[in-house]
């Protein structure tokens, strides 16, 4: 479900990457955010380069390999328009190295993230601040991307209104139900309206695991249907943040 918008215009967003179904799934996460838009999709660098220069997006999503002209030599050229997030499933120590180099203002690995979190470093893009998780290790490491989370959660709500309210949705839910994380996660685009399929190119994840999810889910909500369990994850958003 998107949480509320943050004060002033839209972030935009340009996302690269040759797999057209962490296209279309990195698309429908973000633009689910009424704060967020993605302006352009890219398969490789150069259409990066080409959409970047005619849009001037606020943010670019970029991976490393892609046919013709990869990530990584068209980064230098990008960093120039906008901050770049690295967004692959490389987690090669010279390739992070490599990247952080050539200008990226961040580097996420496929599969080390949840959704939420995704959503928190590209807003916290806008502002220049780099992310580069624990799990990545390494001297050229700037920011702890655990700790980074907890200052902004830190902040007031008045200064920083969404990740807060999130992470406190976020722990309504797991303690009205009993979810985990992940499970929250995908409960949460569930009620945002994608399939199975949408949910498993956005979190990463097989069909099959996001079934699995999904049966976890529908027996701690105590649901037999998508619709059911909407009805009860909303009224628990409701009744336990003013939503």
């Amino acid at each position: 479900m998107p949480d509320q918008a943050l004060p002033g215009p839209s972030l935009r967003v340009l996302v690269a990457d040759d797999n057209p179904v962490v296209r279309a799934g990195l698309t429908a996460l973000l633009d689910a955010h009424p704060d967020i838009t993605v302006v352009a999709a890219a398969r490789d660098g150069a259409e990066a380069l080409d959409r970047a220069a005619r849009l001037v997006p606020d943010v670019i999503l970029l991976d490393v390999r892609m046919p013709g002209t990869d990530g990584l030599t068209a980064l230098p050229h990008l960093c120039g328009i906008a901050p770049v997030m690295m967004l692959t499933y490389s987690r090669e120590p010279e390739v992070v190295a490599e990247a952080l180099r050539r200008g990226a203002s961040g580097y996420l690995v496929h599969g080390e993230f949840t959704a939420a979190e995704l959503i928190t470093a590209v807003r916290e893009m806008r502002q220049g601040a780099p992310t580069v998780p624990d799990s990545l290790g390494g001297s050229y490491q700037p920011y702890s991307f655990s700790s980074h989370l907890q200052s902004a959660v830190a902040q007031s709500s008045e200064a920083r209104p969404v990740p807060t309210a999130g992470l406190h949705r976020h722990a309504v839910h797991q303690s009205a139900f009993g979810l985990s994380s992940r499970e929250v996660e995908v409960m949460d685009l569930i009620a945002a309206g994608m399939n199975n399929r949408q949910i498993a190119a956005t979190c990463f994840i097989a069909e099959k695991t996001v079934k699995n999810h999904i049966n976890r889910i529908f027996a701690k909500l105590h649901s037999s249907s998508r619709s059911e369990a909407i009805a009860h994850w909303l009224g628990t958003s409701r009744e336990g943040w003013g939503r």
